[in-house]
């Protein structure tokens, strides 16, 4: 025998959960940032993975997924066709052959040149869309503080 849920119970969760509400603001930001760099045949995590891989010293997968909050399986899946556009090297680590660094190649650093001001342009209007009551670097203080 099983005990049904009173359909309160679901419109409390759909109310209330921070998980789903969470799930649905990330699509619908992933879908609009996707939209913006279409024309740069780019993704939203595609150009938040080339981002992490702008530094000084070339990263390891480890510390990029770690950045990124992804194992690396999935960084790895994501790098492939990156470094098949020959905008991202990996290369082996010179002091740990085990390990991978990870490099912008010259065509990869232009390719963010020309995302910038596209990412700027999306990110302002999300900001705007939030309104007047959300502080934006509340919220995303906010969440880094659930990460």
């Amino acid at each position: 025998m099983h005990k049904d849920l009173p359909r309160e119970t679901s419109l409390q969760v759909r109310d209330t959960c921070l998980c789903l509400h969470l799930q649905r603001a990330a699509r619908v930001v992933a879908r609009r940032f996707d939209d913006a760099f279409r024309p740069l045949d780019l993704t939203n995590g595609q150009f938040s993975l080339l981002m992490s891989l702008n530094r000084p010293e070339a990263p390891s997968i480890g510390m990029v997924s770690t950045a990124l909050a992804m194992d690396r399986t999935t960084l790895t899946a994501n790098l492939k066709p990156l470094e098949r556009r020959g905008l991202v090297k990996v290369a082996i680590d010179k002091a740990d052959k085990r390990s991978r660094r990870l490099s912008l190649t010259p065509a990869g650093r232009t390719l963010l040149v020309a995302a910038l001001p596209i990412w700027k342009h999306t990110h302002a209007a999300i900001d705007r869309l939030l309104g007047g009551g959300t502080n934006p670097d509340r919220l995303r203080a906010d969440l880094r503080a659930l990460s």
